[in-house]
């Protein structure tokens, strides 16, 4: 193989350490020299073996995204390095051959003849954005998971008011949760004072959905769960808001994503922290699906095709994106509804509904590599 770098790292990193391996000799000699190092993840360590590597005039640095730990190494070597973070599935090692020295070898071996693809880390601020992101989907999930809790509760204890109202935990159905937890004696005066436009006809039910065996244990459990949803909701909302901060620099971008059916302010700005603005980093629209996960899998031998199963890909893209594609199949725009039609005919609704990702995907990379706007 034709070697590329005469002076190459590779890093395999741990939580407490990382073990640094340099491959240093002219671009003819298939035998360079070795030199293997150990420091520590704290500032300090990581300080040394920046300066490790400077003295060797290192050209290029490779390292395994392991977890979260390269992440401070990235953040002290960027600027003068150029660095390479390699998904682990992509370079393992030959069985049999696993210590922290092999490993980082072997990295440094497959960087100096170019065998390492690159993996897709986007500037600071993405990141900082995508951390917001992330953590607003995470705290969405738990108040779910409350919610179900509330309900199971409520079905316990026998009230049945969720077969007369949609939103239990809309306005209307927090003042009937707290007449639960607050009131002994429940009546259709009450009832009607707290809910409002069409559940005011539908008092009677209401009032015979609120009647159940409702002890204080319940009325307890309820009381702690709706507490922790009021927690959630607070948090959430200081999230957006953050998260409207980090996005003012990119909201022509983010303007032009909204008129994409489907796509939402809260899509968008899943869209933006997790793609970035820079399609540079993506040769082609289908090497962006590709990467999502939205592409038919290659899988092919003797002639035969086997399992056209989708990657795994980046899982948070891939299901904002297939949310919207199937927000857009239910809009008023042909375009996607009659795309989504001919294919569920043939392979299904969840195949359909993959494919106008697919296809909304491809949109976003030509409208952030053009600035433009979606034409129908």
């Amino acid at each position: 193989m034709e070697i590329i770098y005469e002076c190459c790292a590779g890093l395999d990193i741990h939580q407490n350490n990382v073990v640094a391996c340099i491959l240093q000799g002219p671009l003819t000699s298939t035998r360079p020299k070795k030199y293997l190092q150990k420091f520590d993840t704290t500032t300090k360590g990581l300080l040394a073996l920046h300066e490790w590597l400077t003295d060797f005039n290192c050209e290029i640095v490779a390292m395994e995204s392991t977890g979260i730990y390269w992440k401070p190494i990235w953040h002290i070597l960027q600027g003068n390095f150029n660095l390479i973070l390699a998904n682990p599935y992509k370079i393992k090692n030959i069985p049999g051959q696993k210590t922290d020295k092999k490993d980082a070898s072997w990295i440094a071996k497959l960087l100096r003849v170019d065998l390492i693809p690159k993996s897709f880390v986007p500037e600071e601020p993405i990141q900082d954005l995508r951390e917001l992101t992330r953590l607003r989907k995470m705290w969405i999930e738990s108040r779910n998971r409350e919610k179900n809790r509330a309900h199971k509760v409520l079905q316990t204890a026998g009230i049945k008011i969720t077969s007369y109202m949609t939103d239990v935990f809309g306005l209307s159905g927090r003042n009937l949760l707290n007449l639960l937890i607050n009131e002994e004696d429940i009546t259709a005066e009450k009832v009607e004072a707290v809910v409002y436009t069409s559940l005011k006809f539908k008092v009677p039910e209401l009032l015979e959905g609120l009647t159940g065996f409702f002890r204080n244990h319940h009325k307890f459990l309820l009381a702690q769960i709706l507490d922790v949803i009021d927690m959630y909701n607070s948090k959430i909302d200081e999230l957006e808001t953050k998260i409207a901060e980090y996005l003012l620099p990119y909201q022509q971008q983010v303007d032009n994503l909204l008129t994409i059916p489907g796509i939402s302010m809260d899509s968008a700005a899943v869209i933006i922290s997790e793609f970035g603005i820079n399609m540079n980093q993506f040769s082609s629209a289908e090497r962006l699906a590709s990467w999502v996960g939205l592409c038919p899998g290659n899988n092919e031998s003797a002639g035969k095709r086997r399992s056209t199963r989708i990657s795994k890909g980046n899982t948070y893209a891939k299901r904002i994106l297939c949310q919207c594609a199937y927000s857009a199949c239910k809009s008023k725009h042909q375009r996607f509804k009659n795309y989504y039609q001919r294919i569920c005919r043939n392979r299904g609704c969840k195949r359909a509904t993959v494919a106008v990702a697919h296809l909304i995907t491809r949109m976003i990379y030509y409208m952030l590599m053009r600035n433009e706007v979606y034409h129908e």
